[in-house]
């Protein structure tokens, strides 16, 4: 989890808690399952146990955490995302204006097709088209209820397998700009089948060592997300 970065001492607790949840809100850490140890966050995160103790008790008060005592205690993820919802999305929207809209969603494109065409260039590993494609599967073989959270792993695992770290981050980043959005969209199959026709596309690009192409590729599968939010905006 490459959101689970060093943060700057001069805002240590803030941007714990903007870590921790970035990691929570994207689904990285499953609702149900715990957190990394104590011990190995603060040293992910650059911080006290302190510091750490502080922004988990934050989060454990919001409802994003329930903090367990014992043996097998830990942190443990609460949170579910709301239910798929037009009204949902024309709030997020609202809350968060055109115009950041249009500026997220262009910066989602940017990175992602960056990241795509990049790994392309690599030429993988077996080991790391091996992670591209079981991810894939993941996708694909998803329930409703685990959907959005599968298709982050998806599309993070492409800048991840970089080797980059600031590439990975920068696509989270993006990503989590956008978030609540997506998880706002009503679930249609129409709409799913055609993601895994354009995340098959992707992948296919990656592996054949074609760069261009796996730029073509995310950029038509985001030009079409983006898409179906203006649809359900209009």
């Amino acid at each position: 989890m490459t959101v689970l970065r060093p943060v700057r001492a001069g805002n240590a607790f803030e941007e714990t808690v903007e870590r921790l949840l970035q990691a929570i809100k994207l689904g990285l850490v499953a609702q149900g399952d715990k957190l990394p140890p104590e011990r190995e966050l603060a040293v992910r995160l650059g911080i006290s146990r302190v510091t750490l103790r502080e922004a988990i008790r934050a989060l454990s008060d919001a409802g994003y955490l329930d903090v367990r005592r014992g043996r097998y205690g830990g942190a443990f993820v609460t949170y579910t995302p709301p239910q798929p919802d037009a009204g949902h999305l024309r709030e997020a929207v609202e809350e968060m204006g055109m115009a950041d809209l249009s500026d997220a969603l262009t910066f989602r494109l940017a990175v992602e097709c960056g990241a795509a065409q990049v790994l392309a260039m690599s030429r993988p590993a077996e080991e790391q088209r091996a992670v591209l494609v079981r991810r894939l599967a993941d996708v694909n073989e998803a329930g409703l209820e685990d959907y959005r959270r599968l298709d982050t792993a998806f599309h993070l695992s492409i800048a991840e397998l970089t080797g980059s770290p600031l590439l990975a981050t920068t696509c989270a980043d993006a990503r989590s700009r956008v978030s609540d959005l997506l998880n706002a969209i009503p679930m249609l199959q129409v709409n799913l089948d055609h993601a895994a026709v354009q995340h098959q596309a992707i992948v296919d690009a990656i592996l054949a060592g074609d760069p261009d192409a796996a730029r073509q590729a995310v950029a038509e599968h985001l030009e079409g997300t983006a898409a179906l939010l203006r649809a359900f905006l209009a």
